[in-house]
C-alpha cells in the first residue's frame, strides 16, 4: 500500500513544474521589454536591463509587472506616468535619444 510520503511527493512536484513554468513566462516577458527599450531607446541590452530594473525600484513596482506594462506601451502608446517619467529620466541619462513618441518636456 502506498504511503502518504509518495502523495505528498507527487505535490511538491507538480508544484516545481507550475513554478518554472511561470518562471519561464516571466522570464519571456521581462526579455521581451528589455528588446523594447533597447530598440525605442537605442541603448545596450545591458543598459536595456538597468533602466527596467531602476524603473521597478524608483516606481515600486515589481519587475515583471513593468515589463507588463513596457509591453502594453508598445501594443497600445499607453503608459503610466510615473513609469514614463522614470524611463525618461534614466533614458535621457545614458544619452540624448528618446523613445519614439515621447516628448520632451516643456
Amino acid at each position: 500500500m502506498p504511503t502518504d510520503g509518495g502523495a505528498d511527493r507527487i505535490l511538491q512536484l507538480e508544484q516545481e513544474v507550475q513554478q518554472l513554468k511561470e518562471a519561464v513566462v516571466s522570464h519571456a516577458v521581462v526579455d521581451q521589454a528589455i528588446g523594447m527599450i533597447v530598440a525605442l531607446g537605442r541603448v545596450s541590452p545591458d543598459q536595456g536591463w538597468a533602466v527596467l530594473k531602476e524603473i521597478s525600484q524608483r516606481t515600486n513596482i515589481k519587475l515583471r509587472n513593468v515589463a507588463d506594462v513596457i509591453l502594453v506601451w508598445g501594443r497600445t502608446g499607453v503608459l503610466p506616468t510615473e513609469v514614463r517619467t522614470v524611463l525618461e529620466e534614466v533614458l535621457d541619462r545614458l544619452g540624448p535619444s528618446r523613445p519614439p513618441g515621447v516628448r520632451p518636456e516643456r
